[in-house]
């Protein structure tokens, strides 16, 4: 499994302040953002599934569009306000180019937990692992990852891990904790 999809970022995993991820890229998706903007781009392999993601909810005949890809760590210092919706800089996952915040017309293009309510947000959370997301910061497991719920935050991490912990119900932290805890007794 490639490790750069894989990594955990969050406040006891930072990115470095100089982090910048390689080959962002636009590929046209519907965006809530006017083109040249930064919070446009995305990793590349993650751009293309996003891509593949958004064109079949068209297909099926939602309005699914995406808000916020990348950050820097510039920006996410700019936003940081201390609350429990904005990461502090170095630990946003929008820094690495693999996540991506995404609503509908339906909640006011608003990240917003009557999202996961909307059919564009009960689409979303059924197919994502379809295209190798999962939805992050799932709900009640604010204790392990430190985010409340949100069910718009979509992160890329390869169809086979997607599927993986999206059966077992498993976060990105409780994967690594496991991932962990194997390197730990295959060292005995």
């Amino acid at each position: 499994m490639d490790k750069d999809y894989t990594i955990l970022i969050n406040s006891k995993n930072p990115l470095p302040a100089d982090f910048i991820p390689k080959h962002l890229i636009d590929t046209g998706l519907p965006f809530d953002a006017i083109p040249g903007d930064p919070k446009r781009l995305l990793e590349e392999k993650t751009a293309h599934a996003a891509l593949e993601l958004t064109a079949r909810s068209r297909m099926e005949g939602l309005s699914l569009y995406c808000i916020s890809g990348y950050r820097s760590y510039i920006r996410q210092k700019e936003l940081y306000t201390g609350n429990n919706y904005v990461a502090a800089p170095g630990t946003s996952e929008h820094q690495s180019g693999l996540a991506l915040d995404l609503s509908c017309p339906a909640v006011h293009m608003e990240l917003t937990e009557a999202f996961a309510e909307t059919q564009e947000g009960l689409w979303l959370k059924k197919h994502a692992p379809l295209y190798g997301f999962i939805i992050r910061y799932p709900e009640n497991k604010t204790h392990i990852t430190g985010f409340p719920w949100e069910p718009w935050h979509i992160r890329y991490v390869t169809r086979p891990l997607a599927s993986y912990l999206t059966l077992t119900g498993l976060t990105l932290e409780e994967y690594h904790m496991m991932e962990n805890s194997v390197d730990f007794l295959d060292l005995k």
